[in-house]
């Protein structure tokens, strides 16, 4: 077994498959997780636009009687 020296490069050539052979599929995974996803959920929603945080909270206390007006 010979050992491999430090700092060079390796030379490796890309194998080409024979002419007429069916190319490989390479199998994606996140493609795949978001094809099921899309099955299970259906149409996605639209977005909604986010509301003020003010808008949206009640008050914690309400204010005296005198203060409202």
């Amino acid at each position: 077994m010979k050992r491999r020296k430090t700092g060079k490069q390796l030379k490796t050539s890309p194998r080409k498959p024979p002419v007429g052979a069916p190319e490989t599929v390479v199998f994606d995974r996140a493609k795949e997780v978001r094809a099921i996803a899309r099955e299970r959920l259906g149409k996605v929603k639209p977005g909604q636009t986010i509301v003020p945080k003010a808008d949206r909270k009640k008050p914690k206390h309400k204010k005296p009687p005198a203060e409202e007006s």
